[in-house]
């Protein structure tokens, strides 16, 4: 189901960041998938996204200026796309109003066009007007296990930032909520994170002997 959105992008003046699933197509036009927060408006109709010079998401929303930002439940997906490890490409769709392609399982999808960009700063700012929404199926709802999964998977791609005693007391207490409340979705999720972030921890620590 897709519905058009008015061809406007105001300023995100009472925006709120949103955890969800970015694509957009490589220069070969294959499909690149990545994580992220933007800064969304109560409309859903403007985006601020803020990916990093070096992102591939970055290079991509520079050259072709469009993608398409899905809201998912699917935390797995969530934390392999995290850490760049997902091991097939999931279903796809074609994009309608954009070149591009969108998440057949997604709960809800935005296809955006961006209007500008900032990358004076390692972390650039740019500005998307969203052209067409639709959803594919209900949102599981909130579940205290799905919310450690994203934690620990923005915890994942910092490991190279942080220290890993702080690391691992963060994967420890987030352990807690995906063992009393999360099903086998989110405990796979997790444990693929855990074995992620330890593997990286032992090739930092053995770097530095």
């Amino acid at each position: 189901m897709s519905h058009d959105v008015p061809a406007t992008c105001p300023r995100l003046p009472d925006g709120k960041l949103l955890e969800g699933i970015v694509t957009t197509l490589n220069e070969d036009c294959s499909p690149h998938i990545a994580p992220m927060g933007p800064i969304v408006d109560a409309d859903f109709r403007c985006l601020l996204l803020r990916p990093f010079c070096t992102s591939q998401t970055y290079l991509n929303l520079k050259r072709e200026k469009q993608g398409v930002l899905h809201v998912t439940d699917d935390v797995e997906l969530f934390a392999k796309a995290a850490v760049g490890q997902l091991e097939e490409v999931p279903p796809l769709l074609p994009a309608t109003e954009i070149e591009g392609v969108r998440l057949a399982d997604a709960c809800r999808w935005y296809e955006f066009r961006v209007r500008s960009i900032d990358d004076r700063a390692e972390r650039t700012e740019v500005v998307a007007e969203v052209v067409a929404a639709g959803s594919e199926r209900d949102f599981f709802g909130f579940n205290r296990a799905k919310h450690a999964v994203i934690e620990a998977a923005i915890l994942a791609t910092r490991v190279e930032l942080l220290e890993p005693k702080r690391i691992l007391a963060e994967f420890e207490r987030l352990a807690a909520p995906v063992e009393k409340t999360g099903g086998h979705s989110e405990q796979r999720a997790f444990e693929f994170l855990k074995r992620y972030v330890d593997d990286r921890i032992a090739r930092k620590t053995a770097g530095t002997q």
